[in-house]
């Protein structure tokens, strides 16, 4: 996953302040991800505790400026380029992030106050399957958007 962020900075990087500004929050919510994967099987609660606020914190942040500022703001800049094709692929790619949203206002919701960690290790797993989701789509949404523009330009 860490990889694959840094190919979406590589590959987005520069082409606007939004989507630079949106991929070091997804590679700072990963480096939190993959902290808290670490030590998900130490024994001290209370570390583990501040690592997996943070990481929340982080992650809803991540997914809560992607659905109130980035989306809106690639779409608005295809419009104007009329990229109809890819804003209707974004469109269908977005729609899709709703699951992933949800689950991770639930893994906030369910761990906010950290008093349970027993299955904090299965949940992790899985967190981390629903980003790879999340980021791939995010990254198509991106490319159709992007692509097109720069294709309008050349």
């Amino acid at each position: 996953m860490l990889n694959n962020c840094e190919f979406a900075q590589q590959r987005w990087g520069g082409v606007s302040g939004t989507i630079d500004k949106w991929l070091k929050e997804r590679q700072q919510t990963l480096v939190a991800f993959c902290e808290l994967s670490e030590q998900v099987n130490e024994e001290d609660n209370l570390e583990k505790g501040d690592s997996l606020r943070n990481m929340c914190q982080l992650l809803v942040d991540y997914v809560s400026a992607g659905h109130f500022e980035v989306y809106d703001r690639l779409v608005k800049e295809s419009e104007q380029q009329g990229n109809v094709g890819g804003i209707a692929k974004a469109r269908q790619l977005f729609q899709e992030l709703g699951s992933t949203t949800e689950y991770v206002l639930d893994f906030n919701d369910k761990y906010q106050e950290v008093d349970d960690l027993e299955t904090l290790e299965i949940d992790l797993s899985q967190l981390g399957e629903v980003l790879a989701n999340r980021f791939d789509a995010e990254d198509k949404a991106i490319d159709a958007l992007h692509v097109a523009q720069k294709e309008h330009i050349d």
